[in-house]
């Protein structure tokens, strides 16, 4: 399928892509680890079947300097020992927070408490913001078939300054 539209070429669109890239740096600029943030963003993309973000945040991720192996398992993080247990706390609640139709209760308790034993009042602030807003640049991004394979680390950053 080829993209429906360039939809950030459109003054709607635009504007839409310089609000989510300001969301995105407010996230960047909290104290949740650049490691985590690409983690949990790959993790909801991958649920969300979003190539486009999975292209990004997978080359951001190693750009930060994430190895190999850990972007290979994070769909498997359940399965695997490379990923600390924050990390793990985090991962939890970014699929339990893309499958929230799947629960009747949405995040779990259980969860939410993991999250809250490894992240203070300001990351858990960041994480879950990060969490709803990966989820809706998905949807954008699978709604209009936007393709992955031509992010280039800091494209996205330099749309929020331009626009």
């Amino acid at each position: 399928m080829e993209s429906r539209i360039d939809l950030f070429s459109t003054e709607t669109g635009s504007r839409l892509g310089k609000r989510f890239a300001n969301l995105g740096q407010v996230i960047d600029s909290s104290s949740l680890p650049k490691l985590t943030r690409e983690l949990v963003s790959l993790r909801a993309s991958q649920i969300n079947g979003c190539g486009w973000c999975l292209d990004m945040h997978a080359k951001e991720a190693a750009a930060a300097g994430e190895s190999a192996v850990r972007l290979a398992l994070v769909a498997a993080w359940r399965e695997s020992t490379v990923f600390t247990e924050a990390e793990r706390a985090a991962l939890a609640l970014a699929e339990e927070g893309t499958r929230l139709a799947d629960a009747a209760d949405g995040v779990s308790d259980e969860t939410w408490a993991r999250v809250r034993e490894h992240y203070d009042d300001e990351q858990v602030a960041a994480l879950v913001a990060l969490v709803a807003l990966m989820n809706a640049a998905n949807r954008l991004a699978v709604i209009v078939h936007q393709k992955g394979g031509s992010y280039e680390p800091g494209m996205f950053a330099a749309f929020a300054e331009r626009g």
